[in-house]
């Protein structure tokens, strides 16, 4: 069986917590979706003759159409069959749960000046970027509005976002409740779930039930060949040992299970009635996978935004920016952080208040391009070189001043 996942909204760092979009049949049957909102009858494979199709609602209303002797569509004294349960669909777990790593590098690397590259942790094994913390033990956890997540770095987590909160125990449990829908996987092959008007229960033995609020049906399994429906006036009951009866109001069937059976008082020759169908099994969850990268960094080296020594956008930054821009939405990041750097020319406060500048500067032109992430603009000076400032004999190198003169869009993952 295809395993359900939780997902954690995240980049390729959070990970899956996420349940694959799945529905389950209970009572021996073929999963469907498309049978997820009502029960569907079914024929055990030792059923007699050929059970009504369609759903059990529609097997109710046949046997108002009964004659006085025997349910419609069935021979004197045969009892239908108790009908299988279809779970609805168990892809909400995966519901508002993106597992990706945006794609940054479309449209960006083609622009001279600009690199992309995953982001690094730093030498202690953990980034802290404004309420993003990423340590290097695959954990991590962020919070960005109504939005938090937490990867543990264990294979569970949890996430939530307005009313919607999901739960990965990492042993293959969880849960997932959005106020409407709850539903418990215990990783067993037992789970729960239930809305506004449906209850499932499956314990994994092959035992469950299942009840409708808005229909009145009612269905029990006990996994030994036992159970029993109801909807309406309609009645069943499968002893499992060949015995069962039927009711609805009209008429009226105990079959005995030595193949006879009394049909309103009268006794007539019947077969005895199969054993009902068993319970299938919830999904077990995927463990979530441990945070390999702190996220994803685009630098751009001051050349293609700045001149030397100012804070003035270049009238060829424009470009660069609206296609950064661009990609950003694009990857609907959550929480954007720009840093500004600077080499060791001029004195340390002068260089604080540059790298300040530079970053404000590009998040005020991302944002007048549409990026609605929320944007942390900071400085660093020259704290931060990427390469030496000074040849290993004391003089200048160029090059590696022209490096660390740079701004960094850091995209933590989410």
């Amino acid at each position: 069986m295809t395993k359900a996942l939780i997902s954690l909204p995240s980049l390729a760092l959070i990970t899956t917590l996420a349940l694959s979009s799945c529905s389950l049949s209970i009572g021996g049957g073929s999963s469907s979706q498309a049978q997820s909102q009502e029960t569907r009858v079914s024929a055990d494979s030792g059923s007699s003759a050929g059970s009504a199709k369609g759903s059990a609602s529609a097997q109710a209303t046949g046997t108002a159409a009964s004659t006085g002797q025997a349910v419609a569509g069935y021979e004197p004294g045969q009892i239908p069959p108790i009908p299988m349960i279809a779970l609805p669909d168990l892809s909400l777990l995966t519901q508002s749960t993106g597992a990706f790593t945006p794609d940054l590098t479309r449209s960006i690397t083609s622009q001279p000046g600009v690199t992309v590259r995953p982001a690094r942790c730093d030498a202690s094994g953990s980034l802290v970027s404004g309420s993003t913390v990423l340590g290097g033990d695959g954990s991590m956890s962020t919070s960005s509005g109504a939005t938090a997540v937490t990867n543990n770095g264990d294979g569970s987590g949890t996430y939530s976002r307005g009313g919607v909160s999901i739960t990965n125990n990492g042993d293959g449990s969880g849960t997932y409740s959005d106020g409407k829908v709850s539903i418990t996987i215990n990783g067993d092959g037992s789970g729960t779930y239930s809305d506004d008007h449906l209850s499932v229960t499956v314990n994994g033995d092959g035992s469950g039930t299942y009840s409708d609020s808005a229909t009145g049906e009612a269905i029990t399994l006990d996994g030994k060949g036992s159970g029993t429906y109801s909807r309406g006036g309609v009645s069943i009951t499968n002893n499992g040992d060949g015995s069962g009866t039927y009711s609805d109001g009209k008429v009226s069937i105990t079959n005995l299970g030595d193949g006879s059976a009394i049909v309103n008082d009268a006794t007539v020759s019947a077969k005895p009635v199969p054993k009902a169908g068993k319970v299938g099994t919830f999904p077990s969850i995927d463990a979530a996978k441990p945070v390999q990268s702190c996220g994803t960094v685009i630098t751009l080296e001051d050349s293609v935004l700045f001149d030397f020594g100012s804070s003035d956008l270049r009238s060829e930054a424009s470009t660069t920016l609206t296609n950064l821009a661009t990609v950003l939405k694009d990857s609907k990041a959550p929480k954007v952080q720009v840093q500004g750097h600077t080499d060791s020319v001029s004195d340390d406060a002068s260089n604080q208040t540059l790298s300040e500048q530079r970053a404000k500067a590009v998040t005020e032109a991302l944002t007048s391009n549409g990026v609605t992430a929320s944007i942390e603009s900071v400085g660093y000076g020259e704290t931060k070189p990427v390469a030496p400032n000074e040849n290993s004999d004391g003089s200048d190198n160029p090059a590696g001043r022209r490096l660390n003169r740079r701004v960094e869009v850091f995209v933590p993952a989410f």
